[in-house]
């Protein structure tokens, strides 16, 4: 029999609903009721009696006698885990659909139920059983029968489940937790039962189950009301304290300080005067005001807690909790005798600013502008916090405070503000300000800037502007260095807001203007090359606080940049254009190479905030100036500069003067949007001519590299256009500049960077020349001038760059670096294989792929570990430092605990102690960075290699790695003790 009531379980649960009529539902009730009484049928019966009862057609009578044939003739002791789990899922699906009828049935339901769900074990079922006790729990009268209830359910806490390794359920603890917490939290009825219990739980528990018992207490409160919670009160509080004052552990404090709010707020619930405050909350505030009397003991720190936890409560008990504790520490602070406890008192009442400052920041907190509960004490506080100020050992502390206050809303005025502004200026805006309080100060600054730049505006910047002097302190001058570079900081970190930029731009702007065109003080030649590198350093510092600045604003999204477009920028072409001209550029501020490469970074800043018609516009004044010596508004400025003179830098014979403001043309078509189109008759002449001039000798290596990435922008948003030099004249150039072993050495590196660039720029569009491209490099690997050249490049080409990238309007597909690595890495491999005469050809094909993995992420080619790590052993006596390193760097990766591939480490670990032992035991002739990686890669190894494995090599490891803690360089030794102390605790 029992086969077939199987087989007719399985029909019906393939079944489509609609071919279920009535009459076909009440048999069908009829018969799997009946065979729930026969050990061999109860299984396959209750398989079918799961998906009958989801059936449109299953009536309120069909789940009253399902449910009582379940009661009747099901014993759950004897059942299997996935036979029970039907149970609990049928009489889940009865209570969700027919629940009133089941109401009906009264305590026969209810005592059936507790029958079914007592001893229940399995995690699974456990979390059906627990939301079926909820909904009982809240709309069922079980008040007769509320004790089973709450044994049925209270016996699971704490939760100690611990889910098994790939468990196919993925339950978690926090799933079974949560469960039954919504249980034990369902009814007003488990106060009195529950209360003693979680009350022994924290007494005696271990941290996990005091958190567990007082995370339950917390949500209870507002089911289990204020008379139950009256009636605990003292009893909760005394368990509260312990954990709050001798705390075992910060979540453990924490959350007791947030069952002490529950408490309160339970309790407080219905009160609404300040004045009549009684019970509970009167004691704490008394007890904790007596240990505040001493405020420097170690008792008064989690006193004032305690009270901070009250004010975050409710409106009555936050000025309640204010009264007792505000005038105490006031009072404490002013007292002559009492000056030595002025830190701790100042570090008190920051705390309760704190709290303030939390209530009014959360989403559903309360109007603390409205309620203003400092108002009574305003004056003193603002008294106290100032005086604060003009003490070290309690300046950092006041600023801590005020900076808690200025982030209430409402809570200072706008005169107040700046009273607290002139205050922490006088405080931190020194020389010899600590760094600690000038780091709190512009914390501070920053957070009233946000709010009311004014006050920074006309306090603060003043005094900033005014200690950065108009020369650039001399290279001895060390300390007056510092500060400058510190007041730059701050001014970088201030003016981020419109108002405050816009005097910043025009502040610092001036002062190059200035530095750059004033007289040298030197008069021999090699005194004042020392003043413009002095000068050019104080220059370059200023421009890059406007390009950190403007990088920040354009993260944010501010939408006053693209007015500095005729504000700034043609004042900066306007003076780097002036100086070019001048008789002895060598000396001067203005052409230094530093100072042109971050002007060119706020160009290229300015240009990304832009759209496509003012950068249209722009990009054809700079083509008239660059191209046709046209002098036009981009030079607005300053200084008047001559028209009659040329301005050609990309002529032949043109001065270096010019030629290096050939990074100023470039900045701009870095960041062109697609749309924009070059105001030249010929895109393709234009490109050919600019990327011979960047392989030629009239171009430096910096200025040849910034126009080559200027055309890979270009190429990358025209390719259309460029199609010809895609199919012509790019292998006529592979092959007259690089290829050729005629042309000098300089000219075929400078052309494979070019190279690069260009493949690089379809790469990251996946057009099809691209891997065309990058197999060329491949057929110069054997040549001796430029061979390991053009292998580091192609790995570099899969590098990310930010100029090829979707901020910088660049065209980019999906998956491009997984097409051009999955294209390389097999012939890149393939050629480290290579079984020739001449084992120096493998060479270039082991820098390939050591440049190619140290480009790309680690995903990329973490499956082919297996394959590579023989020939990353071998990249290791490469002559290149970098590859070493980055090599290093995989393997360590690889040797991770949490990496899958450490297997794989321990073919290879005598090797590589060898060869990591050999690197960091050359002092001299090894990088530091190459050395830490070594040691890191012999500091991993222990925990991934067995120890039958190095363990011949341990005495040897740990003799070499005690010559190393006497290098000379701090890091290697810090790296080596770490590493040998691994070495040390690696046993069997």
């Amino acid at each position: 029999m029992s086969p077939g009531v199987e087989l007719l379980s399985s029909v019906l649960e393939k079944c489509p609903a609609n071919r279920v009529n009535t009459q076909a539902t009440r048999v069908l009730v009829n018969f799997y009721c009946g065979k729930l009484d026969d050990s061999d049928t109860v299984i396959p019966a209750l398989k079918g009696l799961v998906p009958l009862c989801k059936l449109p057609t299953f009536t309120s009578s069909d789940a009253i006698q399902t449910i009582e044939s379940i009661i009747r003739h099901v014993t759950m002791k004897v059942q299997v885990q996935s036979t029970r789990y039907m149970v609990f899922r049928i009489v889940d699906t009865l209570l969700s659909r027919y629940r009133e009828d089941l109401k009906k049935m009264g305590t026969s339901f209810l005592r059936g139920y507790i029958n079914l769900a007592e001893g229940e074990k399995d995690p699974r079922n456990l979390l059906l059983a627990f939301s079926i006790a909820r909904v009982l729990l809240i709309e069922f009268d079980v008040w007769t029968l509320i004790d089973d209830f709450f044994n049925i359910t209270f016996c699971y806490f704490p939760i100690t489940f611990k889910p098994p390794p790939n468990d196919p359920y993925g339950i978690t603890t926090d799933d079974l937790k949560d469960a039954l917490r919504k249980a034990l939290t369902a009814t007003p009825h488990f106060g009195r039962l529950a209360l003693p219990l979680f009350l022994e739980k924290i007494s005696i528990g271990s941290p996990t189950i005091k958190r567990d018992s007082l995370s339950a207490i917390s949500e209870s409160f507002p089911v289990y009301g204020p008379v139950i919670a009256r009636e605990f009160a003292t009893q909760l509080w005394n368990s509260l304290k312990l954990e709050i004052f001798q705390p075992t552990d910060d979540i453990t404090e924490n959350a007791a300080l947030s069952t002490t709010q529950a408490l309160i707020v339970c309790i407080y619930s219905d009160s609404t005067d300040n004045e009549n405050i009684q019970g509970l909350a009167r004691d704490i505030c008394e007890e904790c005001g007596n240990i505040l009397k001493e405020p420097e003991k170690s008792r008064a720190k989690p006193a004032i807690k305690v009270i901070a936890a009250l004010i975050r409560t409710s409106p009555p008990i936050t000025h309640f909790a204010l009264e007792q504790s505000l005038p105490l520490l006031l009072k404490l602070f002013l007292d002559p005798a009492e000056i030595s406890t002025r830190p701790a008192t100042l570090s008190a009442l920051s705390s309760i600013l704190e709290s303030l400052r939390e209530l009014a920041s959360k989403a559903d907190g309360r109007n603390v502008e409205e309620e203003q509960p400092l108002e009574p004490y305003k004056d003193q506080l603002l008294g106290v916090l100032t005086v604060g100020l003009k003490s070290s050992n309690t300046c950092v502390t006041a600023i801590q405070g005020l900076l808690q206050w200025i982030n209430i809303p409402g809570a200072l005025t706008s005169e107040e503000l700046g009273f607290v502004v002139h205050s922490v200026n006088e405080a931190s805006m020194t020389k010899d300000a600590e760094e600690d309080v000038r780091e709190a100060a512009l914390t501070l600054l920053k957070s009233v800037s946000l709010k009311e730049p004014h006050h920074i505006e006309e306090n603060t910047l003043p005094l900033l502007f005014a200690s950065l002097p108009d020369r650039g302190p001399e290279r001895q001058a060390t300390e007056e260095r510092a500060y400058i570079w510190k007041t730059l900081g701050a001014l970088e970190k201030l003016c981020a807001q419109p108002s405050l930029f816009e005097t910043l731009v025009v502040k610092l702007s001036s002062k190059v203007e200035l530095l750059c065109s004033i007289t040298p003080l030197q008069e021999a030649p090699d005194g004042r090359a020392e003043e413009r590198e002095c000068n050019a350093a104080y220059a370059h510092a200023m421009l890059m606080t406007l390009s950190n600045v403007f990088s920040q604003k354009l993260d944010e999204k501010h939408t006053d940049l693209p007015k500095y477009l005729n504000r700034l920028i043609p004042r900066l072409y306007n003076l780097f254009v002036y100086f070019a001209y001048n008789p002895e550029p060598q000396l001067c501020v203005a052409t230094h190479p530093h100072l042109i490469d971050a002007a060119s970074r706020i160009i290229v800043l300015t240009m990304r905030s832009l759209n496509v018609e003012d950068q249209t516009a722009f990009v054809k004044q700079l083509f008239g100036l660059y191209l046709e010596g046209q002098f036009g508004s981009i030079l607005e400025g300053h200084f008047k500069i001559a028209t009659n003179y040329p301005f050609a830098p990309f002529k032949d014979g043109a001065p270096e003067s010019q030629r290096s403001l050939s990074v100023l043309f470039s900045a701009p078509l870095l960041a062109l949007r697609t749309e924009v189109k070059l105001p030249v008759e010929s895109e393709l002449a234009f490109f050919r001519s600019m990327l011979l001039w960047s392989v030629s000798s009239q171009s430096s290596d910096a200025q040849s590299v910034s126009i080559q990435k200027a055309l890979a922008a270009v190429l990358n948003r025209h390719v259309e256009g460029l199609s010809q030099f895609l199919t012509s004249d790019a292998h006529a150039f592979w092959a007259e500049h690089i290829q050729s072993s005629s042309i000098d050495p300089s000219v075929r590196t400078r052309a494979l960077e070019g190279w690069l660039w260009i493949t690089k720029a379809l790469v990251v569009r996946s057009h099809p020349s691209a891997l065309q491209f990058a197999d060329l490099l491949f057929t110069v690997f054997d040549d001796p001038i430029i061979g390991w050249t053009a292998a580091r490049t192609l790995g570099q080409i899969a590098k990310a760059s930010d100029i090829l990238s979707k901020k910088y309007f660049a065209v980019v597909r999906i998956l491009h670096t997984q097409k051009y690595v999955q294209h390389v890495l097999p012939r890149a491999l393939e050629g480290c294989e290579w079984k020739g005469p001449d084992a120096t050809q493998q060479t270039p094909y082991l820098i390939a792929v050591a440049s190619l993995i140290k480009s790309v992420p680690r995903t990329l080619y973490s499956g082919q570990l297996t394959k590579l790590m023989p020939f990353l052993l071998r990249g290791l006596e490469l002559d290149d430092s970098d590859l070493r390193s980055s090599i290093i760097d995989v393997i360590n990766e690889a040797a991770s605990e949490e990496a899958p591939e450490s297997k794989l480490i321990s073919e290879y670990a005598s090797s590589l102690v060898s060869i990591m032992l050999k690197i960091v035991g050359t002092s001299n002739g090894q990088p530091v960075g190459v050395r830490l990686a070594a040691l890191r890669c012999l500091g991993v190894l222990p925990s991934c290699v067995r120890y039958d494995v190095l363990h011949p090599s341990k005495s040897n490891v740990i003799r070499q790695l005690g010559k190393v803690l006497d290098d000379p360089k701090r890091s290697v030794r810090k790296e080596a003790v770490t590493a040998r102390e691994n070495w040390y605790s690696y046993h069997g």
